[in-house]
């Protein structure tokens, strides 16, 4: 190896562990960001929504450069992506609202923060080995949690579209990326409310039972993971040809 090749790989190896630094983070980060932009701290200290939307934006900008290029692309397109689902399924269809009128900045950079978080789980070499049972451990925590919630909270929104999260994970060879990032959403939406930094209604569509926040709500999530890896799959494809 020579002195270029070392300090390539030296670089490729340092922005490795850098990015399983972020993504090890990423729950104390969340907790951090949405407690200072939860209505606890606005009562007692003061309106915290601008430093959680600089520290959304560093967070991301830092994962960003630790990522190598596939990543990188995925965090660029989700950021737009769920700017767009923030639209229509928060002020079109009213299923979830802030405890602001308008959708905070840091929500697309961290549903991109959340996204590389689950990616980078997935794909580390401990998951990679343990990928079959680490299946069968999802597997029956999901339905169990979705169970539970229908049966117990009367959530019949999560049971239904837990049903459908199913789905999607056979359509996708039961991928256990769409697992780890569900459970990354799981924990941001659990923080999120706790802090009521969002709200879900109690009834979604105007007649759908649910809780708050509802575990059903990873199927949305999962249908935009699929929607995201093919528009990146697009971009990096033209890209070849070109």
């Amino acid at each position: 190896m020579d002195k270029i090749e070392a300090v390539f790989f030296n670089s490729e190896t340092n922005n490795a562990k850098l990015q399983f630094i972020f993504a090890i983070c990423f729950p104390f980060f969340t907790v951090l960001a949405l407690g200072i932009d939860s209505v606890f701290f606005t009562e007692h200290y003061f309106n915290g929504r601008q430093i959680t939307n600089l520290l959304g934006v560093l967070y991301f900008a830092g994962f960003f450069y630790a990522s190598k290029s596939h990543l990188r692309k995925l965090m660029l397109v989700m950021v737009w992506l769920s700017y767009i689902g923030e639209l229509i399924f928060c002020k079109l269809l009213g299923m979830y609202e802030y405890r602001t009128p308008a959708i905070p900045l840091y929500v697309p950079f961290g549903h991109a923060i959340v996204y590389a978080s689950g990616y980078v789980y997935a794909y580390t070499e401990w998951s990679i080995n343990k990928e079959l049972h680490l299946r069968k451990y999802f597997l029956v925590f999901f339905v169990l949690l979705f169970l539970g919630v229908g049966i117990f909270l009367k959530d019949y929104f999560s049971l239904f579209f837990g049903i459908l999260f199913f789905g999607l994970l056979k359509r996708k060879s039961w991928q256990n990326l769409y697992c780890f990032v569900a459970f990354c959403v799981i924990f941001i939406e659990l923080a999120g409310t706790y802090f009521k930094c969002w709200a879900w209604v109690p009834n979604v569509f105007g007649y759908i039972p649910t809780s708050n926040p509802p575990m059903g709500a990873v199927f949305f999530y999962a249908g935009g993971d699929v929607l995201l890896a093919k528009i990146v799959g697009v971009w990096e494809n033209k890209k070849k040809i070109e």
